[in-house]
């Protein structure tokens, strides 16, 4: 990647450490997977990893972005009162003056830790009930999973084998290094109702010291607990591997449509119905505005990606009254082409310039399928610097790929990492800006027996499935036989 207005990007900013368990769940009979801030999966087709990618977009979007705290949909339209005269110095739930008065100063005197025990009776209470009450974080989860995944129950997620109805079980734990935060564990059969266990520390400590640690920065560093501020949320993002078509036909489909298309926005009509994944994505491009500012942290890469693999710009053309028309401006022609008419690696790729350009920020998640979908090898590598981009930028990003090339980049951008920790000085060929860390990448393999395994990175070997590795010397063997018997031929 070349140097394209890279900005200074702070310290990346840190996510609560994820573990999801499944068992029993679509194709995956076992996994245990922590999130990184970047996690890979691959493998076979038809293996779990697309289920895996939308449970993890249902968990995001049920766990106000796997916050500190296990927070239920309530908290979304919460009211606000505001503290003395002071912008921006607000709090949701509070039953007095005196209470928000309370908070803040706790916030602003140095030395002090600030903890759960600190917040207002009723977060603490909501928060304690949402892993206590199904009709929570567990009613949500079912709704959500249903959602994304286009089904009437949870019980069509879960494995059969053997003619004998399994138990599905799934668990999400919350954590930071010193501490454990909170967890949730809900299980199903497809006789019984869904049972609900959760897990809260009451003596988390969310800063153990501060220095002029106002009510603001505290807003910035836990925006989940007051939502209902202006404080930007986290959110979720899944680019899936239909985005091509998508792309191309997205002006045909009404955004009420695609709103009320998925089940559960679903009439008694007989119609057909979209995923949630699908939905959400058509309709962020149906109501896509260029005039909404970008991350600087983020949207540089939008720039790069264009200059570095499209060779030219992904553009919007509003359409008064309509929806938005996407070209693209090649360097090369004058004449701006509808997505209709270009290559399908334009296709591709432009939903993931739009969302660097004008939505992913720092703290959001971010999925991909297949991001090395109709591209060249090349081009391939390309994304990989992308991926570490974000990462940088402090964006949690999970992806999907089939691509032995993309697994090679991120490899020599994982020992790019490991020479700049060491204090190895760099060299005009090795990028500055994008790199990673081994304890920063997870790549998980996905089996046809079900069985989900960590791949570890090897300073030599890199990151290698071992079916890669079957295929690779099966090819080779094969080439070698085919070889032989050709010379054999020509002797004759």
């Amino acid at each position: 990647m070349s140097e394209t207005k890279t900005p200074e990007i702070p310290e990346m900013l840190k996510h609560p450490n994820v573990e999801i368990s499944v068992k029993n769940f679509g194709p995956i009979a076992n996994a245990t997977i922590d999130l990184r801030p970047l996690t890979v999966f691959v493998g076979p087709s038809n293996t779990g990893k697309t289920y895996f990618s939308t449970l993890i977009y249902a968990l995001q979007g049920i766990s106000a972005g796997f916050s500190r705290l296990p927070l239920p949909n309530i908290f979304r339209d919460v009211a606000r009162i505001n503290y003395g005269s002071r912008k921006g110095l607000t709090a949701a739930f509070m039953s007095s003056e005196e209470e928000a008065r309370d908070i803040v100063s706790k916030l602003e005197t140095s030395g002090r830790p600030f903890g759960f025990s600190d917040l207002p009776q009723e977060i603490r209470k909501l928060a304690e009930q949402s892993l206590e009450d199904p009709k929570f974080l567990g009613r949500d989860l079912e709704d959500e999973l249903g959602r994304c995944f286009d089904i009437a129950s949870i019980s069509e997620l879960i494995q059969q084998t053997d003619n004998q109805t399994n138990e599905m079980e799934i668990v999400l734990e919350v954590r930071e290094e010193s501490q454990d935060l909170w967890s949730f564990d809900i299980t199903k059969t497809a006789k019984s109702d869904s049972v609900v266990d959760g897990y809260l520390n009451e003596n988390i400590v969310f800063f153990t010291e501060k220095e002029n640690f106002g009510f603001e920065e505290f807003l910035k560093h836990c925006p989940e607990i007051f939502p209902g501020l202006e404080i930007k949320k986290r959110e979720r993002y899944y680019l899936p591997a239909a985005r091509s078509g998508i792309m191309q036909s997205h002006r045909v489909i009404a955004s009420s449509l695609v709103g009320g298309a998925t089940r559960a926005g679903l009439t008694p009509l007989a119609v057909p119905t979209f995923s949630g994944i699908i939905a959400d994505f058509m309709q962020r491009l149906i109501l896509y505005n260029e005039t909404v500012k970008g991350d600087d942290r983020v949207s540089y890469l939008a720039d790069a990606l264009e200059s570095n693999v499209l060779e030219g710009q992904i553009l919007m053309n509003p359409v008064p009254g309509g929806y938005p028309e996407f070209l693209y401006h090649s360097k090369k022609v004058e004449e701006d082409v509808r997505l209709t008419r270009v290559s399908s690696m334009v296709s591709e790729l432009a939903p993931l310039v739009l969302l660097l350009r004008g939505g992913i920020r720092p703290g959001d998640l971010l999925i991909i399928e297949e991001p090395e979908a109709h591209l060249h090898p090349g081009a391939q590598t390309e994304i990989a610097l992308i991926l570490a981009g974000l990462v940088r930028a402090g964006v949690r990003v999970v992806v999907t790929t089939h691509s032995d090339w993309l697994l090679k980049e991120i490899a020599n951008l994982i020992r790019i990492g490991e020479l700049k920790r060491k204090g190895v000085p760099q060299t005009k060929k090795i990028s500055s800006t994008q790199w990673l860390l081994p304890e920063e990448v997870g790549t998980w393999w996905f089996q046809k027996d079900g069985i989900v395994k960590h791949i570890p990175f090897d300073s030599t070997e890199g990151i290698e499935p071992k079916d890669y590795e079957d295929v690779a010397y099966k090819l080779y063997d094969r080439s070698v036989n085919l070889q032989d018997l050709l010379e054999k031929a020509d002797r004759r």
